[in-house]
């Protein structure tokens, strides 16, 4: 459970082990949406959802709710942040590379709304438990989807 609730050890990096984990995540999740486009990626996420709940309910019984090392979440939150980019990717029929921008602003919404916690983000992580370190990941993956959406419709339908 340690191996999967830190990526295989990514959660030991340092500095930022945060980081390391959503940096993880793009090829991971650019390998996921390859081979079955923005279905298998969020069918991908919502297991690993499961599978880092889990991880993360069993490494830290007893012990702090969310060790650094525990990244799991990570990639689940930066995943969600990159629906937009598959799904896009997929609806317009191009190779997901093409969209480059929503790649790095769905990473750096990302980590800003997982760093700075505001509202709902900083409520799931309050709680204290296994599912508040994975919810509070969902949240700001969730924030940071509908930025760069947002990000996006103002870059192709009013700025150009």
């Amino acid at each position: 459970m340690r191996w999967v609730a830190s990526v295989a050890g990514v959660g030991y990096l340092r500095p930022a082990p945060g980081t390391w984990g959503s940096l993880a995540a793009l090829p991971l999740g650019y390998f996921i949406h390859q081979l079955g486009g923005f279905g298998l990626l969020l069918a991908a996420t919502v297991l690993v959802f499961g599978l880092g709940w889990w991880a993360t309910k069993t490494v830290t019984q007893g012990d702090d709710h969310d060790p650094s090392w525990v990244v799991i979440d990570e990639v689940v939150g930066q995943w969600i942040a990159l629906f937009p980019v598959s799904y896009g990717a997929g609806m317009m029929g191009v190779e997901i590379w093409r969209l480059w921008p929503g790649w790095i602003a769905g990473f750096v919404l990302f980590r800003l709304f997982d760093i700075w916690k505001p509202l709902l983000v900083g409520w799931a992580d309050r709680r204290g438990d296994a599912l508040g370190v994975m919810l509070d990941d969902v949240i700001a993956g969730i924030f940071a989807a509908a930025v760069a959406i947002v990000l996006a419709g103002l870059a192709h339908g009013v700025l150009m």
